[in-house]
């Protein structure tokens, strides 16, 4: 469906956005999601003990193998979406 992958563009766009405050755990999410959209499943190995934000990242990844990429893209745009919800609800 193309516009399911531009609504992911998109939302990755918006992504950028995201405020400071966003935690790690939700931008790993994001990230894990997102290499699950574009690449599949993790296809390298789990960096080593002294790499720690490149292991977090390549275990979120990890985390969601298997999902689909149509799949993966849903739920990106829709953890975003949530996100974006949430920040702009802090700041109100």
């Amino acid at each position: 469906m193309p516009g399911e992958s531009e609504e992911f563009e998109e939302h990755a766009e918006k992504a950028k956005t995201l405020p400071d405050t966003t935690t790690n755990e939700n931008k790993l999410i994001l990230y894990g999601l997102y290499k699950q959209a574009t690449v599949s499943d993790v296809n390298t190995g789990r960096p080593g003990i002294f790499s720690l934000k490149e292991r977090a990242k390549w275990d979120a990844w990890k985390a969601v193998e298997g999902k689909s990429k149509d799949e993966a893209m849903t739920d990106y745009i829709t953890k975003v979406k949530q996100l974006l919800e949430e920040a702009a609800a802090s700041t109100s």
